[in-house]
């Protein structure tokens, strides 16, 4: 695999647990002569930094590579911006479960070592593209790396909606909401809305429904290409579509949102001996091999 040269540094900076494994990583990839910048806000955490300093990710940096520290809420934020510059991501993990931050603090540098030396494993994760229509008109856009929420926002009520995929008429629907999910996303809140967990390598969307009014109403899995619409009911008067639980669009009733992949994926860096079994076996506490006293073997 290709080798890292030159790297961007971005932290959570409300993370009070990020400060000292970023000031680690500064001091270990000068060290080793890397060229490094930092995120504007980032270097603020980093007294009499004399490293670069950059405002927004854009071409004109000749980035090799971005590493997060953070969470994988920092992950997502960040993923969104590097996909469409085709640069590669990686995670040191400061939040919580960790799924997409491959790194962890304690041993960083032996890890990093390797990985920016070019022992490591590229996986490209697709997002999902979202737009909102009044009318026939689009009015609004977003994107996902991990799911597409659509809710009653702050209402209590269920809301009403009709689903589509590919232009055919699936069902309409009474319920809290549906999920849709990228396989990334399905060990989030797909996962604790009763969904199926995909292989991330997989091509396909899982649409979960929350809380449905009938019994029958079950998660559905389509293909990765599938046009995905749903067509709000009248009487859905606070209803709101949430992007990867951090940006939300404001739909009215009636309108109709679309939701296909995206063309540019993510491309996100893991360590070479990364196993996506084991990730699930240490995050969701799956059991180990019988008479091991391991759970992450």
């Amino acid at each position: 695999m290709k080798p890292f040269k030159h790297i961007a540094l971005i932290a959570n900076v409300e993370l009070p647990e990020v400060t000292e494994p970023l000031k680690r990583l500064c001091r270990f990839l000068e060290k080793e002569g890397y060229s490094v910048a930092l995120e504007s806000k980032t270097a603020l955490l980093v007294a009499n930094n004399t490293l670069p300093v950059f405002d927004y990710l854009d071409e004109e940096l000749k980035l090799d590579l971005v590493v997060v520290v953070g969470g994988d809420g920092s992950m997502l934020s960040v993923g969104r911006s590097v996909a469409e510059l085709n640069i590669p991501l990686l995670g040191v993990n400061r939040g919580r479960l960790g799924f997409l931050t491959d790194i962890q603090p304690d041993d960083m540098e032996n890890q990093l070592i390797r990985v920016l030396a070019g022992d490591y494993i590229a996986s490209n994760r697709f997002l999902l593209e979202i737009s909102l229509s009044r009318k026939g008109e689009k009015i609004n856009s977003g994107e996902a790396i991990n799911d597409v929420v659509v809710h009653p926002g702050s209402s209590l009520r269920m809301m009403e909606f009709e689903l589509y995929i590919d232009k055919q008429f699936v069902y309409s629907q009474r319920s809290d909401g549906l999920i849709v999910s990228t396989p990334t996303g399905s060990t989030a809140y797909a996962l604790s809305g009763g969904g199926p967990i995909l292989h991330p390598n997989l091509d396909a969307i899982v649409l979960v429904p929350m809380n449905p009014h009938t019994l029958s109403s079950r998660p559905v899995v389509v293909g990765g290409d599938s046009s995905i619409e749903i067509k709000l009911g009248l009487r859905n008067e606070h209803s709101m579509v949430t992007c990867d639980g951090q940006n939300d669009l404001i739909p009215q009733p009636g309108d109709v949102i679309c939701i296909e992949k995206k063309m540019q994926p993510l491309r996100l860096i893991h360590q070479a001996d990364n196993s996506f079994y084991a990730t699930c076996r240490t995050k969701l506490g799956w059991g180990s091999r019988l008479g091991s006293s391991n759970r992450n073997r």
